[in-house]
């Protein structure tokens, strides 16, 4: 069921109340990261405990994104993306009020809860509104830097609202947001379903949760409760069996949450690796990277915040000329830049001290920036191009969790193995002990490089070509619903 025709202002009206969701949901990802020492101090936590307060959105986020996705094609976009700014306004006023710290963990799951009804729905909206292309490019567009302006003001914010009223205060601003954006919604955007929503996959669904928990956990836990543990041991076994499980079940079902197909293409293949690796540094690095400049170097969450901008906003920048390198020039060399900016940055930090000049720690952020913005828009492409229009938007789906699946993952393990190699005072001796989990970077980076250059070549499109001809071609009875998940995946 579609919209009615609508005029452009009201169409205008609706793209600026889908980019509000963006904006806090962007914001949220370097706004709380300025706020951890803050956190840490009051809630007496340490630093597992602070990679829980990342991990825990990261992790729920990662493993509801595609089930909110098939639910809001079901009972209809309008009441699941209201549903969504309500349980994340309602999940950021319990975390301003939490009186503990695993209170915070637990709130911030309710968090993620409603932040995976957001984006993915608000983006179906916006193609589902946007019917002519060249229209529906520009609000793709308009969505596409709505996110990198959140991204470069959040450790801005997060620095002023931590340092004039507390952390508790990077939570409060999401709550009038959101309650604006519902009554905007409810007054202003039509409601619109798929005609032949997916099945939903509950097993499926339950094995992911699984999986990233058991092994999310293990990498939290393992420096203080030690690696050859039962405890630890028993999650890595959980999270192996729930792996072997999902690769046995997920081919007998008829609409499985993960084609499994999908990966007999090396370009997908290579796009999920990709972007499991360049997201693990971006989590990795805000996590130790705030934790050095506040709790090391002494500076304020504002200060601290300042000198986080320069790498959002090379990501800002770099982006969309990411964009029309790929559509020029292919996934290439927007892979090489960014593999190479990764790597390069990953090695400058590995001689990180505590002392280090602020010109080279600037320079580093910068070329980080560049790096991690030039990778997204390869990713993308590549997990859609070749792929039949009904089935694209379930492989972008993949490419999206995977995003959140190396987010957690670099703040699991590279907090980890920084935390393991700490053996003295934490301010004397975290820069140094830093450095493991830089080395951690910069392997990613060479991951990437690496990838970008075996799966952008002529046989790599070749894995493309077979793949696409074992899936369901267009036409098939899924094709028309699945028409607005390609737009959506070009733009994520």
């Amino acid at each position: 069921m579609g919209p009615p025709a609508l005029s452009h202002s009201r169409r205008m009206l609706i793209l600026a109340i889908c980019c509000t969701s963006l904006f806090i949901v962007g914001l949220d990802t370097t706004i709380v990261n300025v706020a951890l020492p803050s956190i840490g101090r009051e809630l007496h936590a340490g630093v597992s405990g602070l990679q829980w307060v990342i991990d825990a959105y990261v992790l729920v986020l990662a493993s509801l994104l595609m089930l909110s996705g098939s639910t809001a094609d079901r009972i209809g976009r309008r009441r699941t993306f209201q549903a969504g700014l309500a349980v994340f306004s309602l999940g950021s006023l319990l975390c301003s009020l939490a009186p503990g710290l695993g209170w915070l963990v637990a709130f911030r799951m309710l968090q993620a809860v409603g932040g995976s009804m957001l984006n993915p729905v608000a983006m179906s909206i916006i193609t589902n509104v946007f019917i002519e292309p060249r229209e529906r490019a520009r609000a793709i567009g308009v969505w596409g830097g709505v996110f990198g302006l959140s991204m470069a003001l959040g450790p801005i914010a997060g620095g002023l609202l931590v340092q004039g009223v507390g952390w508790r205060g990077i939570f409060w601003v999401n709550v009038p947001v959101g309650i604006a954006a519902i009554v905007l919604t409810a007054l202003y955007v039509p409601e619109s379903r798929a005609p032949r929503p997916r099945r939903l996959d509950p097993v499926g669904q339950l094995l992911v949760i699984v999986l990233l928990a058991g092994l999310v956990y293990a990498l939290i836990e393992g420096p203080a409760s030690g690696w050859a543990s039962a405890k630890i041991i028993g999650c890595f076994a959980l999270a192996a069996a729930a792996l072997c499980a999902l690769v046995w079940y997920e081919p007998r079902r008829h609409e499985p949450l993960i084609d499994l197909r999908f990966f007999r293409s090396a370009p997908f293949t290579g796009a999920v690796a990709i972007a499991i690796c360049a997201f693990a540094t971006l989590g990795g690095f805000l996590l130790v990277n705030t934790l050095y400049l506040q709790d090391v170097r002494g500076y304020s969450p504002l200060l601290a915040g300042a000198y986080t901008l320069p790498m959002a906003a090379m990501t800002a920048i770099a982006a969309p000329i990411s964009g029309r390198i790929v559509g020029s020039r292919g996934t290439r060399p927007s892979l090489v830049i960014a593999g190479l900016g990764i790597t390069a940055a990953g090695f400058l930090l590995t001689h990180l001290e505590n002392g280090t000049s602020t010109g080279l720690l600037v320079l580093t952020y910068l070329i980080f920036g560049i790096g991690f913005g030039m990778v997204n828009a390869p990713i993308t492409n590549s997990t859609v191009s070749g792929m039949p229009r009904s089935q694209a938007g379930v492989a972008a789906g993949v490419a999206s969790t995977s995003r959140q699946i190396g987010s957690s993952l670099g703040v699991a393990i590279i907090g980890s193995a920084t935390i393991s190699a700490l053996h003295g005072p934490f301010r004397q001796d975290f820069a140094v002990a830093s450095h493991v989990g830089w080395w951690i970077m910069t392997g990613c980076g060479i991951a990437v490089l690496g990838l970008g250059l075996l799966v952008s070549g002529q046989w790599a499109h070749r894995t493309v070509r077979r793949t696409a001809a074992l899936l369901p071609p267009e036409g098939s009875e899924h094709a028309e619903s699945d028409r607005a998940d390609l737009q959506a995946a070009r733009s994520d």
